[in-house]
């Protein structure tokens, strides 16, 4: 039986076309890998099918009562709250059940029989939805997932305005795992997850009886939970069955195929207008070259897909830094509140280091701590000669409304506009990217602007921090060989095992010198 079913769907922005004549259904309990190139369409898709978008035409079809439960990349919480006060809020519709059950009971006093029945019965339908729902176990629900996703450690009393990217990720997860919709929709949920969490969410989907809709470029991630693919691609959707690695076996086996049909009737198409060329203005094979030509004419001509723009990522390096990076003398990071113990850290030219660790043990707080952008709470930091550092930084939360070509001009307004053009292609950005605002690109998108913009400059340190978060596969490969190449010292932070044990030479575990665990 299918749950969803999209018939026959167009869409686009501008003179932009995203999808054409795209058709797809869900069915009961299948799990679903969502898969494309950064800029293809898929959180477009989501949210045509959430009701966030009109398509330009076509059908978007649900099956009657079901309930969607939908976390995109750019969810947000609202301000003021605890963490316990969104979890809970899962559970509204109960509360608002419990509201209804007080009501009736105030109004049981001044009823007259026939009133009483009438509340009796309804107060009987609401008892038995709120046991039937697990009202009474409200608690214990929020604990156990809060504690499978590493929040009760933060502290489920910690207000959300004081939590990392990662931390609000978890919380978004939490509170739509508590909903347990019939479908779940998650688009790249495993951003800023930190390895244990990952884990964690793995083995929920694992046993999830319901559908689920999965966006993510963890390729490990999504081989290990789904069983279909839907892929992205020159504005269609295609489906697949299997896993990821089952779709590139009969993605690239089709491919050739293609390409050999293509060859064959290219040799054909020019032997035919060969003989036409040769034949048609002879009286005696006149004829022959005719209908030679109107063989031509009916001809279904195969046309290969346009090859996709991959980036290439090459950084320029600028002259050697002196022997020392940085040396700390019983750092301590924070905010108000101490985030680690008493650092002594020392970083040497050509290290390649890799911080990893849970969310908000103080990764980010680190790094910013180490250049200078935020002051350390107490201790001192030294830091080494001719040093040209290319900063990549996790989260940016302002809307920027410039353009590709604006935001690289700013940094770089020495550049013509076609050297501008050519180092954002160079990045794997089409002409409509970088003619677009910034505002309105996807995550991998503007992560090859802001990485484009650290190539551009010459360095001989990079501090990366999460720089995989949304790239699509090719430039997350290109990325690690770029990476892999640069001479200079390297501090990453990242939660990709499969990313950066190929980069990095050594790696620090917060967690063995954080004031919190979580």
């Amino acid at each position: 039986m299918s749950i969803l079913t999209v018939k026959n769907m167009n869409h686009g922005f501008g003179d932009r076309a995203i999808f054409e004549d795209v058709s797809f259904r869900l069915l009961k309990g299948e799990h679903v890998g969502l898969i494309g190139a950064n800029g293809e369409g898929k959180s477009t898709f989501m949210s045509i099918i959430t009701g966030k978008l009109m398509p330009d035409e076509g059908q978007v079809e649900w099956s009657s009562r079901v309930r969607v439960g939908y976390m995109d990349q750019h969810a947000k919480l609202q301000s003021g709250q605890t963490i316990r006060d969104v979890l809970k809020g899962a559970f509204q519709y109960l509360f608002d059940m419990e509201a209804e059950l007080i009501n009736i009971t105030d109004k049981m006093a001044d009823a007259s029989p026939e009133e009483l029945e009438k509340l009796l019965e309804d107060m009987g339908n609401l008892q038995d939805t709120l046991d039937h729902n697990g009202f009474y176990v409200i608690d214990s629900k929020v604990e156990e997932i809060a504690g499978g996703l590493g929040l009760r450690d933060v502290g489920l009393d910690k207000n959300v305005d004081d939590l990392s990217g990662g931390q609000r990720t978890k919380v978004l997860l939490a509170k739509l795992l508590l909903e347990n919709p019939d479908i779940l929709l998650l688009d790249e949920p495993t951003n800023y997850l930190d390895e244990q969490h990952i884990e964690w969410l793995k083995r929920y989907l694992l046993e999830y009886e319901n559908a689920f809709i999965l966006i993510s470029h963890d390729i490990p991630f999504l081989n290990s939970v789904i069983n279909i693919i839907y892929h992205v691609d020159q504005k269609k959707l295609n489906r697949y069955v299997g896993d990821y690695d089952n779709f590139m076996r009969v993605y690239e086996a089709n491919k050739k195929q293609l390409e050999a049909a293509y060859e064959r009737q290219q040799q054909e198409i020019a032997k035919l207008e060969d003989f036409v060329a040769r034949n048609k203005a002879r009286v005696a094979t006149t004829n022959m070259a005719k209908s030679r030509q109107k063989v031509l004419d009916k001809m279904d001509r195969i046309e290969l897909p346009k090859d996709k723009i991959k980036p290439e990522f090459e950084f320029k390096e600028a002259r050697t830094a002196g022997k020392l990076i940085f040396e700390t003398t019983d750092l301590v990071i924070g905010y108000d509140s101490p985030l680690s113990k008493p650092l002594n850290l020392r970083m040497e030219r050509g290290d390649k280091i890799a911080l990893v660790g849970a969310n908000g043990l103080g990764k980010s707080t680190l790094l910013k701590s180490l250049m200078g952008i935020l002051k350390p709470l107490s201790g001192n930091v030294e830091l080494g000669d001719y040093q040209y550092i290319g900063y990549f930084e996790q989260e940016i939360k302002e809307a920027n409304y410039n353009t590709c070509i604006e935001e690289f001009w700013q940094d770089f307004p020495g550049y013509t506009q076609y050297q501008v053009r050519a180092a954002l292609a160079k990045c794997g950005l089409t002409t409509k990217h970088i003619e677009s605002k910034i505002v309105v690109l996807s995550g991998g998108e503007y992560a090859k602007v802001r990485l484009c913009k650290i190539i551009n400059r010459e360095t001989n340190i990079l501090i990366l921090d999460e720089p995989t978060n949304h790239l699509d596969v090719d430039a997350k490969e290109e990325l690690k060989r770029a990476l892999k190449e640069y001479r200079g010292s390297i501090l990453l932070v990242c939660h990709e095992p499969e990313f950066y044990r190929d980069v990095v030479k050594t790696v620090w575990n917060c967690e063995e010198w954080t004031t919190k665990i979580c």
